[in-house]
């Protein structure tokens, strides 16, 4: 009988790698782009494996460890994977590095939330943002999570927070109100939640359709799964066990594109309520 051997060394080692990131490369590069213009289909970091995943092991020093330890309140960990089919498509943005609009909900536990805010009123979970393009929320197991907001801050934007429990899953839930679709970029931790890595404007986003609703369970493992949304601890938190920084857990960002050709404000919500409530008898305005 022959003995098969099988090389395990470095050079075969790099060998696999190489042939997995071709791999990867080729599903990322599955979508063509419009010359010279932005295609969101065409990601900027996105994820083809495992490989492209920033990795899940610490990486941090040790005092910056330390700092994570004797942080309180609650960050993002990396949970259990669950399915979650990813349609990629085609898009180009209207403005590729300006979002029409923007959202921003920090997260804690009800100790943290008290600490963080002053005169604070609950209000419905979910929200609109972008100028009414999109409505908002954040899921847990048993629903949308409480959700307050602060008065404005010095005459800005009122600051919204949601209180989450220590492991427990959560979901970001999106809906587009507009009558053309919508591409939305989002952030958990100062984290991209597609390619892992470092948020920005410039990465791929989700593409909603007109009145369609998206949950994002997780951060994107594959084109068929996440890992999912999980409040754990500061030292416990994905961004610090993958990057070794924890300076922006807390926080979940949102920008909104619009599609290049399209205008997204043409009959929303408010134009039809106004068409629908016209009255053909009304009294005068002065």
């Amino acid at each position: 009988m022959k003995r098969i051997i099988i090389w395990t060394g470095p050079r075969a080692r790099g060998g696999v790698l190489a042939l997995t990131s071709a791999l990867a490369a080729m599903w990322l590069s599955g979508c063509a782009t419009n010359d010279g213009a932005y295609d969101s289909a065409k990601p900027s970091g996105g994820l083809g494996g495992a490989e492209h995943f920033a990795p899940t092991k610490v990486k941090a020093d040790q005092p910056r460890q330390k700092a994570a330890e004797e942080r309180p309140g609650l960050a993002t960990s990396f949970g259990e994977q669950t399915k979650s089919p990813w349609n990629r498509q085609s898009f180009v943005r209207a403005t590729p590095s300006k979002p029409a609009g923007t959202g921003v909900t920090y997260y804690n536990d009800k100790e943290g939330i008290e600490a963080m805010s002053g005169y604070r009123h609950k209000v419905d979970p979910v929200r609109t943002a972008a100028g009414e393009m999109l409505e908002w929320g954040i899921k847990g197991g048993f629903g949308y999570l409480p959700t307050y907001v602060e008065g404005g801050v010095y005459g800005g934007t009122p600051r919204a927070f949601v209180v989450g429990s220590r492991d427990s899953n959560y979901s970001i839930v999106l809906k587009n109100r507009c009558k053309s679709r919508l591409e939305v970029v989002l952030s958990v931790d100062g984290l991209d939640v597609i390619d892992g890595k470092s948020a920005s404007f410039s990465k791929q986003g989700y593409i909603i359709a007109p009145n369609e609703t998206l949950e994002v369970k997780g951060w994107r493992t594959s084109p068929d799964t996440v890992a999912r949304f999980k409040f754990s601890t500061v030292r416990g938190s994905y961004a610090n066990l993958a990057h070794g920084d924890h300076r922006n857990v807390g926080v979940i960002g949102m920008a909104v594109f619009a599609e290049k050709g399209v205008d997204p404000w043409t009959w929303m919500p408010r134009e039809v309520n106004d068409r629908l409530e016209a009255d053909p008898f009304s009294k005068k305005p002065y």
